[in-house]
């Protein structure tokens, strides 16, 4: 050994003791030693400081020489945090809606139509009483289902920020600032 010391006077262990001391089962501490990670003695017995100083570098090696790059770190987190922000602002201006909001302004605009549609026959059926030509059922129906369908399809930006809680009207804090 390195410090003088004969392999006699080394502490020996079993693969039992072994696997204690490192929390591994035993039959991995014995695959570790088919991979010569651990030096053995004898049969089933192991150098202890040769087996920890290898099991440490071992793991070590695999999360990456064992080394934290703080900077590399801190600009991960920095990076994360800017990320954050920006979604953050980004709803605060109106940019973009969080998903619990669109969800709650769609499932009102569908619920809408589609009482709209479900209301189309009540509606539209006296007007139909005594109209004899197709074309003329036809444009009442379509004029009926278009009222519907445009509807549908207005788009509303002040709906979603009035549902958000995170939307900040900036041109409201201008007019504030003027006054």
């Amino acid at each position: 050994m390195s410090n003088g010391k004969s392999k006699e006077s080394e502490m020996v262990l079993n693969a039992t003791q072994l696997s204690e001391m490192l929390d591994l089962t035993t039959r991995r501490v014995q695959q570790l030693a088919e991979e010569g990670l651990f030096p053995k003695v004898g049969r089933g017995k192991y150098l202890a400081i040769e087996c920890v100083k290898n099991y440490i570098n071992f793991l070590q090696s695999k999360t990456g020489d064992g080394d934290v790059n703080l900077d590399l770190e801190r600009a991960l987190h920095e990076r994360v945090k800017r990320q954050k922000t920006e979604m953050q602002l980004a709803v605060m201006k109106g940019e973009m809606h969080r998903s619990e909001d669109v969800e709650y302004v769609m499932n009102d605009m569908i619920a809408a139509f589609r009482s709209r549609i479900l209301s189309l026959p009540s509606k539209v059926a006296p007007r139909l009483i005594g109209k004899k030509e197709i074309p003329a059922i036809l444009e009442l129906l379509t004029t009926e289902v278009r009222e519907a369908l445009y509807e549908l399809s207005e788009y509303s930006a002040p709906v979603f920020y009035q549902r958000s809680k995170e939307y900040v009207d900036l041109d409201e804090d201008d007019e504030e600032a003027e006054t």
